[in-house]
């Protein structure tokens, strides 16, 4: 079965797997280890989890700096979609840029609350109780709809 790949980037962050047609298939919170008082994606986890699985396509957030924004955290966001990314390019999986504007759009939310994707990904997935969680569900939310954002499905 071909698996599609949707990164919500960041040490808060997620991936979650769905078949081709849209279908779930497992998910993974960003795995994250402490790097003095920093925390940093556990790269070896995300990899590890990857392996697991016949990704055909990854779609990856493309994060930019926020308004508002402090510069510490804007680095730290910035390194951990750089370890996704790198870590796609090590296993060989192919796959796309998606601007926050782009799955929004496709997932009907531009001028929504943050909140909307996880309501909307509920609507989508009623069974997936993870998406129960406010800001963990949040986080599964986005990855879910940056991934059928990718395979072209609303």
């Amino acid at each position: 079965m071909a698996a599609v790949l949707g990164i919500d980037p960041g040490c808060s962050g997620s991936l979650v797997l769905i078949t081709e047609h849209g279908g779930y298939i497992d998910h993974l919170a960003m795995p994250t280890i402490k790097v003095g008082t920093k925390s940093r994606i556990n790269g070896a986890a995300v990899a590890a989890w990857m392996r697991k699985y016949g990704i055909t396509h990854a779609y990856l957030e493309q994060v930019g700096a926020m308004p508002g924004q402090g510069t510490a955290s804007m680095f730290t966001f910035g390194h951990a979609a750089g370890v996704a990314e790198g870590i796609l390019q090590g296993l060989n999986i192919p796959y796309t840029l998606v601007t926050p504007q782009a799955w929004k759009k496709s997932a009907g939310l531009i001028g929504s609350d943050k909140d909307a994707a996880r309501s909307r990904a509920i609507q989508l997935y009623p069974e997936l109780r993870a998406l129960d969680a406010k800001a963990k569900g949040q986080a599964i939310a986005d990855a879910l709809l940056i991934a059928r954002h990718g395979i072209g499905i609303k």
